[in-house]
């Protein structure tokens, strides 16, 4: 990735710009699970964030900041010997017809009576990568009964049995992969998580080698954000890792994007990498996958329209992947093999 220096009073505006246009004045204020419903690409241009983007930010949304990167982010042109490109995903064992997955989310009823089935439906619909968070057993097995390839996330419960049942269960049911969230043992407030009355705890090492070996199934972390975790995800014999901040948990986190680079040089393939957190666009996917990336997630950006049905989550996922096929061909880019991180220019205000 290049270094360009771009006067601040510019990018502000050319980024302010793209968030009107992408109708995420949301993110700038930290409230992403209220993003507009648009299908299937974006919404109408809404007026211009003020001159100082940081005076729209909630202080240290890490939301805002992962927008704010991926704005500093450019591509140049590469159309000489170019062509249609294929965005065939091959990940473990089976093709998919896109690299851009869904997300983990939970608790998708609200939006919709079946809203975590629907979800999943658009996915295998689109022939994609489908995630799972948390959820009933019986839940489970509908979102699989769908035909979707489901990644299963477990929290880091603090009882293990309790992780070692729900593996199992994935598993049974004919989930394609399953790991766990690492990024939701704290409260924030000094003390371990509870979430839905079930209390949580950091895992070691040592115990993720354990979550490995109990599973036939490839085994995936999310909420890595540093070398340090990836390094030890890499020791506990994981097979992918989830670049993500979990919507902004910490506040100031840095983007999953900014730490991509740095962690797939340490990776160097040894695990997949997927990124999610902020993926609204199939340009916001190129970008990922041109730094290191295999796959990215995304999931805010579709939740409003689960409401819609299956329809119209499938229609904007495959607009997305006709975008991410639009910016391939005029880069160079023939497959997701040949990506060249050298296509990127990156901003210096």
């Amino acid at each position: 990735m290049k270094d360009i220096k771009l006067s601040r009073r510019a990018f502000v505006k050319a980024s302010s710009a793209s968030l009107a246009a992408l109708s995420l004045p949301t993110i700038l204020s930290g409230r992403t699970n209220e993003s507009p419903a648009s299908v299937p690409g974006p919404a109408p241009a809404q007026p211009a964030p003020p001159d100082s983007i940081a005076n729209a930010w909630e202080a240290g949304s890490a939301d805002s900041f992962t927008r704010y990167y991926f704005d500093t982010l450019m591509v140049e042109t590469r159309y000489m010997d170019a062509d249609l490109p294929s965005t065939k995903l091959e990940l473990f064992g089976q093709t998919f017809d896109t690299p851009i997955m869904t997300a983990a989310l939970s608790h998708q009823n609200n939006r919709n009576v079946k809203g975590m089935v629907v979800y999943a439906q658009a996915a295998a619909n689109c022939n994609a990568v489908h995630w799972m968070g948390m959820g009933e057993d019986q839940e489970l097995e509908e979102i699989v009964a769908t035909g979707a390839k489901t990644v299963k996330i477990v929290k880091p419960h603090e009882n293990n049995d309790e992780v070692f049942r729900k593996i199992r269960h994935a598993e049974s049911v004919g989930c394609f992969a399953v790991g766990m969230d690492i990024d939701h043992p704290f409260n924030g407030r000094g003390g371990y998580d509870v979430v839905y009355g079930l209390p949580m705890k950091p895992k070691s090492t040592e115990e993720m080698k354990s979550f490995v070996k109990a599973t036939r199934l490839p085994f995936i972390v999310k909420g890595v954000l540093s070398v340090h975790d990836a390094r030890r995800c890499m020791e506990a014999g994981v097979a992918g890792i989830v670049l993500s901040h979990h919507g902004g948990r910490v506040k100031y986190s840095i983007p999953p994007l900014m730490a991509l680079e740095q962690i797939a040089d340490v990776v160097k393939g040894k695990m997949k990498i997927f990124v999610d957190c902020g993926i609204v666009s199939g340009m916001d996917a190129y970008k990922c996958l041109a730094l290191g990336a295999d796959a990215v997630s995304v999931g805010r950006h579709l939740m409003p329209l689960i409401s819609q049905g299956v329809e119209q989550v499938e229609r904007r996922m495959k607009a997305m992947t006709a975008e991410l096929a639009g910016v391939m061909s005029a880069t160079g880019v023939k497959s997701l093999k040949d990506f060249d991180p050298t296509v990127i220019h990156r901003t210096i205000l």
